[in-house]
């Protein structure tokens, strides 16, 4: 049975959602703030959250960049519920790595269906391995290709032979092994890497793909760029 968690302020609406959870078949817990979802997470990881983007201590962006952040939970599926309704607010959540979006207010029928697909999205996922894991090595290993990355030792192999990175260049390598086949925005990316106080130029993103592109020579091509989107790395 699949446990989720329901991270939402609003009491009445956090009651409609455990109990519609809850009579589809799945275990619930309910959480009013972000904390009260760490400390859980801390001593249980769930099958799915069902994150709610106004929190009272942190909001559900930043919760879900967190969760994107940590190795443990990098792959921890999340659907984002808020009752703000514009474009830019969904992408937003997508960008910064939810998984699915549910506006405010939904029908019970609805968050059952979107539960149900994501649940098996990422069930057949872990059955095949995420996208550029090992699954021999566990999450340590990246792969795709001829390029390996070993998250352990911070090293990386291209045909079987060490390739010196910089810092910023690993960091990018290792967002797009863990997001292999995924279009990554410049914003994303520029986010993830430099952090979202980074000022500089967005030049400064290609001068570093294209390094990286040259360190990684053959399997340089790998790593595509999207016209006036951003990139993807994909086999």
């Amino acid at each position: 049975m699949a446990l989720i968690y329901v991270v939402e302020d609003d009491r009445n609406i956090q009651e409609i959602e455990t109990f519609a959870l809850s009579g589809a078949g799945y275990q619930t817990r309910g959480f009013d703030c972000a904390a009260g979802f760490y400390r859980a997470l801390e001593e249980e990881k769930p099958d799915l959250v069902l994150l709610d983007v106004m929190l009272p201590d942190e909001d559900g962006l930043t919760v879900v960049k967190k969760l994107r952040s940590c190795r443990d939970t990098v792959f921890l599926p999340v659907i984002m519920v808020t009752a703000k309704t514009t474009e830019i607010d969904k992408v937003k959540g997508l960008d910064m790595g939810a998984d699915d979006y549910l506006t405010k207010p939904f029908g019970v029928m609805e968050l059952i269906s979107r539960v149900k697909a994501l649940l098996r999205r990422s069930q057949a996922v872990r059955e095949t391995g995420w996208p550029g894991q090992d699954r021999r090595s566990g999450s340590n290993r990246l792969v795709l290709g001829e390029v390996v990355m070993d998250q352990e030792k911070h090293a990386v192999t291209v045909c079987g032979r060490v390739c010196e990175l910089t810092y910023k260049e690993y960091e990018l390598l290792k967002l797009f092994l863990a997001n292999a086949g995924i279009v990554l925005t410049r914003e994303v990316i520029l986010d993830r890497v430099w952090g979202s106080s980074f000022e500089g130029e967005s030049r400064t993103l290609d001068m570093h793909i294209k390094t990286l592109r040259q360190k990684l020579g053959d399997q340089g091509s790998m790593i595509r760029t999207v016209r006036n989107v951003g990139y993807i790395m994909q086999g």
